[in-house]
């Protein structure tokens, strides 16, 4: 009789034409973070016609989903990512994250009941900018979930990648109009605000710790040159190796902000536009256990010392693996040199090299849950973890 990890990989390579079909229908029609309507429904639709019990709009998002199959003690989590980039459509390659996730929870189906397994794909929308998961997470759409996985394409095979903390802010500042020629002294600029700001996080880049990096964009600088602007806004992102790290780099931004208030004689107001997003940490074991599926299908997955002198951007499955033992691994595709949020990326995300991450990495996640199924002692750890959670 063949082994749950051959039938996985069976079931997988029988439905290659539907998945990479997926694939290549949410790559053609790209949806921005919160309305991705059509490749919500697009990814739910193979899944529902094989008995999969779907939840809509769980934690009251309106382009998320769960689908349940079985009703094994072991509940897994494969995450579904499906949003797109404004201006360069799917150049971070979501599609492929999307099928890949179907063809694994489709293939675990197939194993579901012998292996005690309960499995969950979730749809969890606006990964680039909003914090799905994080949202998915506080609304407790995760809670009987013992473990998640999903995978990310990119331009190298990583087994444990691994991400940076991030958070977001807008700043606005408001000042007061005047003419900018007649009677510029009565004015309050706003836009000098934010130059002196910028100037401000400028010179202290130099005393930034390592992995510390901050980047942005003014959004509103004014609308007419001959008046002075009374309101400018900016956004800013800030990464850091861990949350505690993130924190210290927050506390020097907001002195830069504060900076640009003092001395253009502005107020100034400082909010979050999305939830902070935590470093990815893999499990070890599932990260390893996908590594040798890595090489069992011939891929090359980069170096134990090499991944962890590279975080990746950053990513709200770090949050859900804070939470629960879970992976990201990286799959990677020929792009012919380009890698994540660029042009050329999105092109090479409905490519054949594309189109085989699709399959093989379905294959690599279902046999590595499979593995964690199987194995006594790691199954009875996640599960004691989930218990001690739920308590």
């Amino acid at each position: 009789m063949p082994t749950a990890t051959s039938r996985v990989e069976d079931a997988v390579n029988r439905r290659r034409g539907d998945l990479v079909e997926l694939s290549h229908a949410i790559h053609a029609e790209p949806e921005l973070a919160f309305a991705e309507h059509r490749s919500c429904a697009k990814t739910q639709s193979l899944v529902a016609e094989h008995g999969f019990e779907i939840t809509t709009a769980p934690g009251g998002l309106d382009t998320a989903f769960r689908a349940d199959f079985g009703s094994g003690p072991l509940v897994v989590g494969v995450c579904a990512e499906y949003d797109a980039l404004p201006g360069i459509g799917h150049a971070c390659g979501h599609n492929i994250i999307a099928a890949s996730a179907v063809g694994t929870a489709l293939a675990l189906a197939e194993v579901a009941d012998e292996l005690g397994l309960t499995v969950v794909l979730l749809g969890t929308p606006a990964e680039e900018a909003g914090g799905g998961k994080v949202l998915l997470l506080n609304a407790g759409t995760f809670d009987d979930i013992a473990a998640t996985v999903m995978l990310h394409p990119g331009p190298l095979d990583i087994a444990a990648a691994r991400s940076l903390a991030l958070s977001q802010v807008a700043v606005e500042y408001l000042g007061k109009e005047a003419h900018a020629a007649v009677a510029p002294f009565n004015g309050v600029n706003a836009a000098d605000a934010i130059t002196v700001a910028q100037v401000a996080i400028g010179l202290l880049r130099q005393q930034m710790a390592p992995g510390h990096m901050a980047h942005g964009i003014v959004t509103d600088g004014g609308q007419a040159t001959n008046v002075i602007p009374a309101r400018a806004e900016m956004h800013y992102t800030m990464r850091a190796n861990d949350a505690a790290s993130l924190r210290d780099l927050e506390r020097r931004m907001t002195d830069c902000f504060l900076a640009g208030a003092v001395a253009s004689g502005c107020d100034y107001q400082v909010s979050e536009t999305e939830p902070a997003y935590h470093e990815l940490t893999p499990d070890r074991w599932l990260a390893e256990t996908f590594r040798a599926e890595m090489v069992r299908v011939g891929r090359s997955p980069v170096s134990a010392e090499l991944e962890a002198a590279l975080p990746l951007g950053s990513t709200d499955m770090g949050n859900v693996t804070q939470v629960m033992p879970g992976i990201h691994p990286i799959v990677g595709i020929d792009a012919g040199g380009a890698s994540v949020h660029q042009p050329a990326f999105a092109r090479a995300a409905a490519g054949p090299s594309a189109d085989a991450a699709v399959v093989e990495g379905a294959i690599m996640l279902a046999r590595t849950v499979v593995a964690l199924a199987q194995e006594p002692a790691e199954r009875d750890r996640v599960l004691e973890l989930q218990a001690r959670r739920a308590s």
